[in-house]
């Protein structure tokens, strides 16, 4: 027994052990990302990941502050990412329903659909795209031209399906009994059941055009309506010269476009928990 409880205790050091070099490894980028925007002059060698107290300042941040219109950048990044975390809910909610409670022809099919586009890099679907909503769309230079490509996300889609599909059958069917309609089902008894899954997608959506610049690089050259992440990689190579750490100035950039995700984790990663959904059947 001694012997089991010793092995049991030196697994459970291991464990942690590793858990601890795995989230230092994570970190270490964000820590640099940190350190390399608040340094006055760039110090790439190992020093320069434990830099001295001089050498730490705000002046990165005030410097990005004054040379790009930041808080219109940070606006049409939030435009963006509003719009397309509103669709995929949308467009998400109707269609893991429809996958999960409903039943109909070709449904099947539809779902192996869902699936197929999982394996689809974006980068082939970028072209086609870009003729469609750029020549014949003619929504270049508009926000609705940047949400339009994102506005399904088939990941969300089958999230919304497995947790739909998790939901005791006995609980649609009463609301049918009692009259409601399929959409009045999905939104007075199925999305206060999937609560998880709608923050999760949200996260999980938010993460993507937030960070996006390839498509918005390609659809707008109008620079009162490019994305923070743009912005930004006009603002570095423009300003190289900007001042002694001109890195330190796009970190700091990178600093800004990544405080609103880490918030976003960090208020909804206690929810990333599945519901009782049993709990909704009585008896």
């Amino acid at each position: 027994m001694a012997t089991d409880r010793q092995h049991s205790g030196i697994l459970a050091v291991l464990r942690g052990a590793a858990l601890l070099a795995g989230a230092f490894v994570a970190l270490v980028p964000f820590y640099y990302m940190v350190i390399g925007a608040l340094q006055k002059g760039r110090d790439t060698s190992l020093r320069g990941l434990l830099p001295l107290p001089g050498n730490l300042s705000l002046d990165n941040f005030a410097g990005v502050n004054d040379s790009i219109d930041l808080l219109r950048s940070l606006l049409n990044s939030l435009i963006m990412t509003a719009g397309v975390v509103g669709l995929t809910l949308v467009f998400g909610l109707l269609a893991g329903y429809a996958l999960a409670v409903l039943s109909f022809r070709g449904q099947g099919l539809v779902f192996a659909l869902v699936l197929l586009v999982q394996a689809i890099p974006f980068q082939l679907l970028m072209i086609p795209l870009y003729v469609m909503v750029v020549r014949y769309f003619g929504l270049a230079d508009t926000y609705f031209g940047m949400i339009l490509p994102f506005a399904v996300n088939s990941v969300a889609v089958l999230i919304f399906r497995q947790y739909f599909r998790q939901i005791p059958p006995d609980v649609f069917d009463a609301a049918r009994i009692d009259g409601a309609s399929e959409v009045r089902i999905l939104i007075s008894v199925a999305v206060p059941l999937v609560r998880p899954a709608i923050l999760t997608a949200m996260l999980v959506t938010f993460i993507g055009p937030w960070n996006e610049f390839l498509w918005p690089f390609l659809v707008t050259k109008d620079t009162s309506l490019q994305p923070l992440a743009v912005t930004l990689a006009n603002f570095s190579q423009a300003n190289s010269t900007f001042q002694a750490n001109p890195m330190g100035a796009v970190l700091a950039g990178a600093c800004v476009l990544a405080i609103p995700a880490v918030v976003l984790f960090i208020l909804f990663q206690r929810h990333f928990t599945s519901a009782n959904l049993g709990s909704a059947v009585k008896g």
